[in-house]
């Protein structure tokens, strides 16, 4: 199966289908073929570099998912860039990709990169080459096989963006087992939460664009509006939800945010963070009759390689939830400081081999050659992920970096989040070191309380301690406690610890 190819019949046989949609404005597979096609003609027509890469900047609309696809139909891989993303950052991301066009999908001030060598196209010249320039576009352009399909830049631990190159056969590969692996069927409504700019949107967007799906889009403005984000969720016959867990929880402090609200849903799948038995019991609960998958996988190894059922079953015998199995074209090894594996139980590095693993980082040799290598024939990973195997069940275990060493003590700010949520005072926390003189201070703790009596925090955060004192030692104990009806969250769905920890510090 060919995604392009795949997305060409949809159009010929089914060309009034609605493909995307958001609140303002939604596009037909019919449309969607068409105008993509004069837009990969205008870019065969006016590019002078091959395969070089193409900016997508704007924010989840109809104009994008065109631009992805006549980019790629002239040869050429897209970045999706989201209007959340700082000017500054941007300006990065032109300068590590090299990139030959920037098509804006809608208005921005482009006098920020008049300096930069880039082909700048606004939205109104690309809705005149998108309704009428000439269609002369050629299959044999197309990205395939080897050839890089999209580039998403992540944070690198130097500062500076990263781009991570997944090419048509990693993509083809992803695809395929989300067909053949889970409840995906042929014309169901997708939810599409994640900005183009996160990899998480891969999850449902080709899914649902090569099975005749529609991608109904969550906008920046629906998740600032509570009110409104959940009129229009009730009104979208969602079937198929993907989301970050982040997202899922802030929608469960909805009453209302149930089957009635969604009677269609039939499957729930979840990545980009731990999701927690907590969060997946109360959708069972709200939702019966829908079944809810937990994945795992990095950006570099294209969106997810295991997954897992969580049932009522799965629920009994587990407090922290597993990733499940590794999709069957995929090895993942757990492995010591050495590259030697690791029997079951051992907690070590997961380190991914197979077809979805990235070609590296664009004009990184050297980060690409620290993360990336090749294990008998096939390219590898190292996550820094840690991570065991038990049972045939794959378990994460959090960041390798992600432990914090206070006065002397070393320990997993995870394992520390684990506990205090299971507080039948807490909905949901999250803990960040303080620092004082380059040195962790003391860690904080930000928490959504439940529902209790208690007339005065301190009487709630001596009760939440005294049951944290059963289950950590005094050192593991944050030493403040604050209290917000919501934790914020980044433009992905994440939570911001970021945004937390400046708050500490200011």
């Amino acid at each position: 199966m060919n995604l392009i190819k795949s997305m060409e019949q949809l159009a010929a046989n089914d060309p009034n289908r609605v493909s995307f949609k958001n609140r303002d404005d939604s596009i037909t597979y019919g449309d969607l073929w068409s105008q993509s096609n004069r837009l990969a003609s205008y870019i065969e027509n006016n590019s002078e570099k091959q395969h070089s890469p193409i900016i997508v900047y704007g924010h989840m609309a109809p104009e994008m998912v065109v631009s992805f696809l006549g980019s790629v139909k002239a040869g050429h891989p897209y970045i999706p860039v989201d209007v959340s993303i700082p000017i500054d950052r941007i300006k990065r991301i032109i300068e590590s990709s090299k990139a030959e066009f920037f098509f804006a999908t809608e208005e921005m001030d482009v006098s920020h990169f008049e300096n930069y060598p880039i082909k700048m196209v606004q939205s109104e010249e690309l809705y005149h080459i998108r309704s009428s320039h000439e269609d002369v576009a050629s299959e044999e352009k197309w990205v395939k096989e080897e050839d890089t399909f999209y580039i998403i830049y992540t944070s690198g631990s130097t500062g500076n963006p990263k781009g991570v190159q997944i090419t048509a056969n990693n993509l083809q590969s992803y695809v395929s087992w989300m067909l053949s692996d889970f409840p995906i069927e042929k014309q169901q409504i997708f939810l599409n939460q994640a900005p183009f700019s996160f990899d998480l949107s891969v999850m449902d967007l080709y899914p649902s664009l090569c099975t005749g799906g529609t991608l109904f889009a969550i906008t920046k403005d629906m998740i600032a509006n509570p009110k409104m984000l959940f009129a229009e969720l009730s009104e979208s016959n969602i079937q198929v939800w993907t989301s970050t867990p982040s997202f899922a929880q802030m929608c469960l402090m909805e009453p209302s945010f149930s089957k009635e609200m969604l009677p269609n849903l039939e499957v729930f799948l979840f990545c980009g963070e731990v999701l927690s038995a907590d969060v997946a019991r109360q959708l069972k609960e709200r939702f019966p009759g829908a079944r809810v998958f937990n994945l795992y996988g990095p950006t570099e190894a294209t969106v997810a390689i295991t997954m897992v059922e969580v049932t009522n079953e799965l629920l009994a015998a587990h407090s922290i939830l597993p990733i499940g199995y590794c999709k069957d074209d995929t090895q993942l090894l757990i492995v010591d400081e050495n590259g030697n594996q690791l029997p079951d139980g051992e907690k070590g590095e997961m380190i991914i081999v197979g077809p979805s693993v990235s070609k590296g980082y664009l004009g990184e040799k050297e980060l690409t050659d620290k993360s990336f290598f090749v294990k008998d024939g096939e390219r590898a990973y190292r996550t820094g992920d840690a991570g065991y195997r038990k049972n045939g069940l794959l378990y994460y275990q959090g960041r390798l970096d992600f432990q914090v060493k206070v006065h002397g003590y070393r320990m997993e700010l995870e394992e520390i989040e684990y506990n205090i949520a299971k507080s039948q005072y807490v909905d949901a926390c999250v803990v960040v070191p303080v620092y004082k003189d380059g040195k962790i201070d003391y860690l904080s703790a930000f928490i959504v309380p439940a529902k209790h009596s208690f007339e005065k925090q301190y009487q709630l955060t001596g009760a939440i301690k005294k049951e944290l004192s059963e289950l950590l030692p005094s050192y593991m104990i944050p030493r403040k406690f604050s209290y917000t009806e919501t934790l914020p969250m980044t433009p992905n769905g994440k939570v911001d610890r970021k945004r937390l920890s400046a708050e500490v510090m200011a």
